[in-house]
């Protein structure tokens, strides 16, 4: 009876394991495009952006880029960098992964 108690736990315990070994690999899971299978490379496209650069001329004429700033007033998505398939669906999940 000990053997089958003992057996008995062990499949709980081996459940519970592989309930967290699935949740752990859904939290890693790559955004994949679901059209064109694209794991790895992802447009992000902001519109009606306000882009400020800032710039000091140098004594030579040219000129340096000191600072930019930009003022995103619109929607912004997410396409897939091959057949450009809308991923906006996936936009959240992208912003959490930026570092």
């Amino acid at each position: 009876m000990n053997i089958e108690s003992d057996y008995g736990k062990r499949g709980v315990e081996g459940q519970a394991g592989q309930q967290s070994r699935q949740q752990l690999s859904r939290n890693l899971a790559l955004i994949k495009c679901p059209h064109c299978g694209n794991d790895s490379d992802f447009l992000e496209v902001a519109d009606n952006v306000v882009l400020t650069t800032h710039y000091r001329q140098n004594r030579d004429g040219s000129f340096t880029q000191e600072s930019d700033e930009s003022q995103i007033m619109g929607e912004i998505r997410l396409y897939c960098g091959e057949c450009h398939h809308d991923l906006s669906h996936f936009h959240s999940r992208f912003l959490e992964m930026l570092f």
